[in-house]
């Protein structure tokens, strides 16, 4: 049953994702949605060392799936994701980040200016 509840929640997500990407003409968040909409074993997973090597100081990032502590952030960063490890989460704080989930950026940033995708 709880499987089936997150289920659901991804569903309502991706569903809102598109829906948002098309009325705000915001093509990131519908690639987003694409991203969300993968089979499990083709779900993306980023490492830190892949967020610190690729972004800048500052980026705005969204994962369309998790974050893995693998690695170091050495500068701060917005990192917005389906779910992180609890690793992750304690190193992007600790750089002075934040985390927080896709939900919370798409009402932050409608239009998707200045956000980056990595997956």
């Amino acid at each position: 049953m709880k499987v089936r509840a997150k289920h659901q929640e991804l569903k309502g997500l991706i569903q809102t994702l598109h829906k948002k990407g098309v009325e705000e003409g915001a093509p990131i968040w519908s690639a987003v949605s694409r991203g969300l909409n993968r089979p499990n074993r083709k779900a993306y997973e980023v490492n830190l060392h892949r967020l610190d090597k690729y972004a800048k100081k500052n980026d705005r990032i969204v994962v369309p799936g998790a974050v893995l502590g693998s690695g170091e952030v050495t500068k701060p960063l917005t990192v917005a994701a389906l779910k992180f490890s609890s690793g992750a989460e304690r190193k992007i704080m600790k750089a002075g980040g934040k985390t927080m989930g896709i939900e919370e950026l798409v009402s932050e940033n409608p239009k998707g200016k200045g956000v980056r995708i990595m997956g």
